[in-house]
């Protein structure tokens, strides 16, 4: 099977460009940015080409000749994004429906229950993206992920981050939301399930075992870190005032945790009924397991961080000898961060 990977050098798609091969696939790696196969360690078996989701003719290259498209783009570090993800989602659909294309997967995330118009941003418009791919052909699956567990996600980032810095950490109360985190090795896993099992289709949920609220996930990657943190109950904390502050104390690009922050208020977990299972080997990986590979330094496998990953998910080399205590490199991180985002203009 030929599949394009739209949207391949991101986190997943770094990680999903290797699986894919392992398991036998023909694989055209697709980015907005010039191709750079030497940068992720792809070998000639990979077709990296370069492709503007928003740009019809350059889609509509794009997918001939191939059987299965992975659509993995997301603009959550644009103010527009919204707008932009929409636009692309109709050129990718119109795209697809127009060719030989036989399954569409993407990578969607959970959507909570609750009333559409109470969706954060973020949620709703990953609902919209959905909504027209699902439509574009019959053999449409959107995997619903909440946050993915591994060195160089977004989410797990972010996570990480705050319960590194803050010796004392402010919990609002409407985070204590619960969420259904799965590993990137679960994600990697049902997207081979989705691109070769006809009977999945739809919207799909993706979790690993554990159901566990947000200050508790933040004490897990606390105690996968050796850290002791305190976690203080706050009767009021605007949502907006939370993802400023997140914002400013993290390296994560400030649209991108602002809105993410948003979608904290409600119950990320996945239906029941309409979760996914593994067609075979091992069942999905619990919580400890998957964060103790993220915070492995140098762990091999999918949850391990690699060198292709944003610059501010990675603690410079000299941090990493400098004897400070964790919160005192996590500041010096930020510090560093900061500073070279000054002298390079982003």
């Amino acid at each position: 099977m030929r599949v394009l990977v739209l949207g391949a050098t991101g986190y997943i798609g770094s990680r999903l460009v290797p699986h894919l091969l392992e398991h036998g696939y023909d694989v055209v790696a697709a980015s907005s940015s010039p191709p750079r196969p030497d940068r992720f360690g792809w070998d000639d078996r990979v077709r990296a080409i370069r492709c503007d989701v928003t740009d019809p003719a350059a889609v509509g290259e794009a997918v001939e000749d191939v059987d299965a498209v992975v659509y993995l783009v997301h603009s959550l570090d644009r103010s527009d994004f919204s707008d932009r993800d929409r636009v692309a989602a109709e050129t990718v659909a119109a795209a697809v429906a127009a060719s030989g294309v036989r399954r569409l997967v993407y990578l969607s995330g959970l959507v909570p229950d609750v009333p559409e118009a109470e969706l954060s941003t973020h949620i709703a418009s990953r609902l919209e993206v959905e909504r027209i791919l699902l439509a574009a052909i019959d053999g449409s699956v959107a995997l619903r992920a909440g946050v993915v567990i591994g060195a160089g996600s977004t989410s797990f980032e972010i996570i990480r981050q705050v319960a590194t810095l803050f010796l004392v950490q402010p919990v609002p109360k409407w985070m204590q939301s619960s969420v259904q985190p799965v590993a990137v090795s679960d994600v990697l896993r049902a997207v081979d399930d989705a691109l070769t099992d006809e009977s999945l289709s739809g919207a799909i949920d993706l979790g690993g075992p554990d159901v566990i609220a947000y200050p508790d996930l933040l004490q897990v990657c606390g105690r996968a870190a050796g850290l002791a943190r305190l976690r203080v109950p706050v009767p009021v904390a605007p949502p907006g005032l939370v993802g400023l502050a997140a914002a400013l104390t993290t390296t994560a690009p400030f649209h991108t945790v602002t809105s993410l922050i948003e979608s904290l208020r409600h119950d990320m977990v996945c239906r029941p009924g309409h979760t996914w299972k593994p067609s075979h080997g091992t069942p999905p990986i619990g919580l400890e397991d998957a964060v103790g590979r993220a915070m492995t330094p140098m762990y091999a496998g999918p949850e391990g961080a690699l060198p292709s990953d944003p610059s501010w998910t990675r603690t410079h080399a000299l941090l990493a000898v400098v004897p400070l205590p964790a919160v005192g490199k996590a500041a010096a991180h930020l510090a560093f961060h900061r500073v070279r985002s000054i002298l390079t203009g982003g």
